[in-house]
């Protein structure tokens, strides 16, 4: 994995500055989390946050369900995080488009089994979400409980790339 991923075909479009890339994740309200199980590829959109300290992406949901049974320790996984912006009129239907801005990360999506660890991640899912509201303020903190129904996936990431398509 790494570079033959992320490698594009339109480098005029290629964003490779980190930060670019970190900001458009930190506002995406969600992305399509991609997964692969006896051949069969299986995409759904996820809320997310990322998480610089660990270079990783989290996602939490039911112990459930397609997404929950996909996963397994290091199981391949990518996400397509997008912005729409305008469309692009033209006199031709082959040159109609529309201006975007675009992130897809690959890596391994695993279960997080640590207690502290699956809090942190809710926790940053809560903060990115839900900046203004602080736990056991505006709503009761995470708990051991919470987590035996609610299954917090990482997905450590191994290659990026950022796409931006402009006026």
């Amino acid at each position: 994995m790494g570079e033959s991923l992320t490698k594009m075909r339109r480098s005029d479009r290629e964003i490779k500055d980190k930060e670019w890339i970190i900001a458009l994740l930190n506002r995406a309200g969600y992305g399509v989390l991609a997964t692969c199980k006896d051949g069969q590829p299986f995409t759904v959109a996820r809320n997310f946050a990322y998480d610089p300290e660990n270079h990783a992406i989290y996602f939490h949901g039911a112990r459930k369900g397609r997404t929950f049974e996909n996963v397994g320790e290091g199981t391949l996984a990518n996400l397509n995080v997008s912005e729409m912006g305008e469309w692009i009129l033209s006199e031709r239907a082959m040159n109609f488009g529309v201006y975007y801005k675009g992130v897809v990360a690959f890596g391994k999506l695993s279960v997080v089994e640590d207690s502290d660890e699956a809090k942190r991640g809710l926790q940053l899912l809560m903060d990115k979400h839900f900046p203004d509201l602080k736990p056991d303020v505006n709503y009761e903190a995470i708990t051991d409980i919470d987590l035996k129904v609610t299954a917090v996936l990482r997905m450590d990431i191994n290659s990026w790339s950022g796409k931006e398509k402009k006026k």
